[in-house]
């Protein structure tokens, strides 16, 4: 699915069973929540902190897509075209960061 389709099914979602978008100000806390939630697994299964019995099951995956359907519903709502604003952000990172990366001793 490419991002255009994506923003697409997410919208047709939104309207049929959805209902409605919740407003910006919501889904900007809903995606903060979920942020949090791929946070918490990260930190417990890849960092330093021990992973609680209850997050043992808790699919990586499936919050990913959380945070990814809250920020498509965010750009239907503002306007945003994600396909045509990746390209340009990456445009942006690449003349950049040309060398930067490539010079950071922390990477070698």
């Amino acid at each position: 699915m490419t991002i255009e389709e994506a923003q697409k099914t997410v919208d047709q979602w939104i309207n049929t069973t959805g209902v409605r978008y919740f407003n910006e100000l919501t889904n900007m806390a809903m995606l903060t929540e979920e942020v949090g939630e791929v946070a918490r697994i990260i930190a417990r299964r890849y960092g330093e902190q021990s992973e609680k019995e209850s997050d043992k099951n808790k699919d990586l995956g499936d919050e990913m897509a959380d945070v990814l359907f809250v920020l498509l519903c965010l750009a239907n709502q503002t306007g945003v075209d994600l396909s045509s604003a990746l390209t340009r952000n990456l445009e942006k990172k690449t003349v950049r960061d040309a060398d930067r990366h490539k010079n950071n001793p922390k990477l070698g």
